[in-house]
């Protein structure tokens, strides 16, 4: 019978096409992993895997062995870390992937109450602005948006993602402040440029009527950061459109002002995801309740709508 740890190290290279994103996920050595996987395939007497120096094809066999044995593998590991708990609380190191803005002003707050309820947890928190995959990367969970729902993953909403126009008091004190989107076009405009395709971002803007405009601004700037963008705007260097998210706190303290304010655009939920099958981890299992719970309450959804 093979190991939990041979057919593992074969699940997750498999997943990631990568001894070495395995070693990671797994906290191994790729030498390790690569043993392990060389020793079920000696116990098997069949080659799970074509290697070159491009990275890991599974062979007939080992799509098949893939196929057959991975969902069996999250079962058994959810069953020995529900059965791991002390006292009846969950234990381990939980991964979550989230944006450095958003996880830093809106999620890490709540470590402190988290931890309390649940010492048994290790928080492993990533913050990178990008959409990871859970599976491959050996996550628990993320939140963010823009991301794919593939089989087997599921997602809880906690806020819209709204965009709205900025500018710091010192650059409208200067300015005739716009009164419609079209008005935008003579202003300075710090541009957001996307990371992933390199093209200037522009949102289409709605108001509460259910209008909608393209909006152009002159460019004055441009940067690949939504953060950068924001700190930009409250140098006085001109107008931004920024995510409520970045902007909120700059708001609050009077650093920013809004513009247009009956204008925004939504570009989609702000959701927690993680793996939707019904033997969830205990740890991944609270630590979605908690979030969800803790945002319905404190009514962080309402203070991130442009509404």
């Amino acid at each position: 019978m093979e190991t939990l740890v041979t057919l593992e190290s074969f699940i997750r290279s498999a997943q990631s096409s990568s001894f070495s994103a395995a070693a990671r996920t797994l906290g191994l050595t790729p030498a390790a992993v690569s043993q392990n996987v060389a020793r079920l395939e000696t116990n098997l007497g069949v080659r799970l895997f074509q290697r070159s120096t491009r990275g890991l094809t599974l062979t007939e066999s080992g799509e098949r062995l893939l196929r057959e044995a991975s969902s069996g593998l999250d079962v058994l590991q959810t069953a020995i870390a529900n059965v791991t708990m002390t006292a009846g609380q969950p234990v381990g190191t939980l991964r979550v992937s989230m944006s450095p803005v958003f996880g830093q002003n809106f999620v890490v707050p709540l470590l402190g109450d988290f931890l309390s309820r649940h010492p048994g947890v290790v928080p492993d928190w990533h913050f990178d602005n990008r959409a990871v995959d859970l599976i491959k990367e050996g996550f628990d969970a993320a939140i963010g948006g823009g991301f794919d729902l593939p089989t087997g993953l599921a997602a809880r909403e906690l806020a819209r993602a709204h965009i709205i126009a900025v500018a710091s008091p010192s650059y409208v004190a200067k300015i005739k402040p716009p009164r419609k989107p079209a008005d935008l076009k003579d202003f300075d405009g710090i541009l957001m440029r996307s990371p992933q395709t390199g093209r200037i971002r522009s949102w289409p803007l709605r108001n509460r009527a259910g209008e909608q405009v393209s909006v152009e601004m002159r460019p004055r700037m441009l940067l690949n950061d939504p953060e950068a963008c924001t700190h930009c705007a409250v140098m006085g260097l001109g107008i931004t459109f920024t995510a409520m998210q970045n902007a909120l706190q700059h708001l609050q303290a009077g650093r920013l002002v809004r513009l247009l304010p009956d204008w925004h655009a939504d570009i989609g939920p702000i959701s927690l995801y993680y793996a939707g099958h019904k033997q969830l981890p205990a740890k991944t299992r609270v630590f979605v309740d908690f979030i969800v719970d803790s945002f319905k309450r404190q009514g962080l959804a309402r203070q991130l709508s442009a509404c």
